[in-house]
């Protein structure tokens, strides 16, 4: 038997009624829609290594992590490398133990809360949120191994659970905008829309972004990644044909030299974990909101997958869930050993299921494209943050969706899950929001005298979210300092 036919056997081809070219094609397709990530990640986390707001950076910028010192671009192409690396490890499992065909990468959503809220907010250390992120890898693969899945699910509101992706999403595209100067401060009404004739990054950002809105309207593949880079081509072309100053609407240092070694960033996480012990409390509030959104956002994205390839069964579980949720929880725990936030199962694997990838081999495609982008992490650098922020605008409108599934006309669904939606982006923390649906539901819940629908759990949740808003307003107070 040769090694395709071995292939074939390994990955059930037969049963699944597919081929190699139909796999091959769906993980390229895969990899095409969610490759943004290379290029956004390092942006959204290359912030919190410098412990200053993206604003407050540029090429110029140096950091010490341990003895020595690293510019802002080598810092973006260590964590460049270490995303592609996170998610080739747990795509790999993917592939191998849990056989689906799903994509898999650091987060988004969890790695902008990595940045804004744990580190630029709560002014946590970037090595004590990477041992935060470790630990909570750790507790996902404890608790899938032994399948507490469904008794962790059945804890928290269900208006929460729908609502968190929606969020999240409001969230992103609120960053993304203020990244891009089409949202911009403003004294009397917080903020107002930026001026595209004033500013040349607010016009390039929002021809960008309605090029990309209509290449993903059009279902071109890959959509996203084209726009981000298209948009940096153009801005190239107008810089260097002298339209505009150089450093205007392109880095000012151009492309950079390679900088592939990431063990800076593994000794950080090192420091990290022997740092748990100087703020226990909130490294575990950190590590608990962590674990919450990473569990139901996985979750969440295995079962809308999985119904758009069939794999549900009668009841709409997916059989064997705790497969993918591993390979979920292995490429988190990894990740973060290495450099970078939660890994997570990509809603954009849906490209590829709809291009007929059916088996773990469409998994394995998607990680060799991620090993052959390895090659192009130096080009990352010349791509302007502005441009890479467009992902942040798409996929936050595309995670909106989730407003569909909250049931609107009941009180206490509209009251928790509008909490949780609209106090993620007004506070610039998903922590906040989350806090806000699961304390008040119980509440709105015992008001509309249906108290035996809340379970013990919840009510023990949210007298643990009071206390995670005490401890945060401590800490604006400047009664607790870290």
């Amino acid at each position: 038997m040769g090694v395709s036919e071995t292939l074939a056997e390994f990955f059930e081809f037969d049963e699944h009624g597919t081929d190699f070219r139909t796999e091959t094609i769906a993980g390229v397709t895969t990899f095409l829609a969610m490759a943004y990530i290379i290029v956004v990640n390092p942006s959204i986390l290359t912030p919190a290594i410098f412990g200053e707001p993206p604003d407050a950076l540029g090429p110029d910028s140096t950091t010490t992590i341990g003895a020595e010192t690293y510019t802002f671009l080598e810092v973006q192409q260590m964590l460049a490398v270490v995303t592609i690396l996170a998610s080739i490890i747990a795509i790999v499992v993917m592939a191998f133990y849990a056989k689906r065909p799903f994509g898999l990468a650091p987060g988004m959503g969890l790695n902008a809360f990595f940045t804004f809220t744990v580190v630029l907010l709560l002014g946590v250390p970037w090595q004590v949120a990477l041992a935060a992120v470790f630990v909570e890898g750790l507790l996902f693969i404890a608790l899938t191994a032994v399948g507490a899945r469904q008794y962790i699910i059945e804890l928290f509101p269900e208006p929460v659970k729908f609502a968190v992706g929606a969020g999240i999403g409001v969230f992103l595209l609120f960053l993304g905008l203020q990244e891009m100067q089409l949202v911009v401060a403003y004294d009397a009404t917080l903020v107002q829309l930026g001026n595209v004739l004033e500013s040349p990054i607010a016009a390039f950002s929002l021809a960008g972004l309605v090029f990309t809105l209509l290449l993903y309207a059009r279902g071109v593949r890959g959509s996203i990644i084209i726009g981000v880079l298209g948009t940096a081509i153009a801005a190239w072309v107008v810089t260097l044909a002298g339209l505009v100053e150089p450093g205007t609407i392109t880095p000012e240092s151009g492309v950079g030299g390679v900088q592939y070694d990431f063990t800076p960033l593994f000794w950080g996480f090192v420091d990290g974990l022997g740092m748990i012990g100087e703020d226990p409390l909130v490294f575990a509030l950190v590590v608990f909101t962590f674990f919450f959104v990473d569990f139901f956002d996985t979750a969440g994205t295995l079962i809308g997958v999985s119904q758009i390839a069939g794999f549900l069964d009668d009841k709409g579980d997916l059989p064997d869930i705790e497969k993918p949720l591993m390979a979920d929880a292995v490429g988190t725990t990894a990740g973060a050993m290495i450099g970078t936030s939660t890994v997570t199962t990509y809603i954009e694997s849906s490209t590829g299921v709809e291009e007929g990838g059916r088996t773990g081999f469409t998994a394995l495609v998607v990680g060799a494209c991620f090993l052959v982008s390895l090659a192009a992490v130096p080009l990352i650098t010349a791509i302007p943050t502005y441009a890479s922020y467009l992902a942040l605008v798409v996929v936050g409108i595309i995670m909106l969706q989730g407003v569909a599934d909250i049931d609107w006309q009941d009180p206490a669904w509209a009251i928790s899950g509008g909490l949780t939606i609209t106090v993620m982006p007004l506070t610039t923390s998903i922590a906040n929001g989350l806090a806000a649906g699961i304390i008040s539901y119980p509440l709105v819940k015992s008001a509309m005298g249906d108290p035996r629908d809340v379970s013990l759990g919840q009510w023990v949740l949210a007298v643990t979210f009071i206390g995670y808003f005490l401890v945060y307003f401590a800490i604006e107070a400047g009664q607790i300092t870290f």
